[in-house]
């Protein structure tokens, strides 16, 4: 029965493996180069259950070709998930960027990306 259902919905489950894998590098790595590669691929795994949560099987997105042709709304797919989906990825997209940028400046100023070593010297520079 689970693998039953989990076959049936291999994309969700496939989503949350994704999800937990970026979650684990956040929560263990000290490196920031891969805590922002886990924060990404979280972002993937979020962005993939959030499309297959859209989708419905033999609908089309809805995209009106010919507006003669009069359509209801059950040919169609949800279009919100996809539209939250592209806000997303360019948020996600952004953020990476802001964040490899402080961590190049991060980088340049103590001489290392390990989290430990930042947070010794700052203390450091302050006392």
């Amino acid at each position: 029965m689970l693998g039953e259902n989990l076959m049936i919905n291999y994309e969700e489950a496939v989503g949350m493996i994704l999800f937990s894998i970026g979650f684990c590098m956040l929560l263990f790595h000290r490196n920031l180069i891969k805590k922002i590669m886990g924060l990404n691929i979280m972002d993937t795994g979020v962005f993939l259950f959030l499309t297959s949560m859209g989708y419905i099987e033999d609908r089309v997105a809805p995209i009106v070709t010919d507006p003669s042709v009069a359509a209801t709304t059950e040919q169609y797919i949800n279009p919100i998930p996809s539209g939250l989906v592209l806000t997303g990825i360019v948020v996600s997209v952004s953020f990476t960027g802001l964040m490899l940028g402080l961590t190049i400046r991060l980088y340049q100023r103590y001489r290392t990306l390990n989290l430990d070593e930042i947070y010794y010297k700052a203390r450091e520079e302050h006392k």
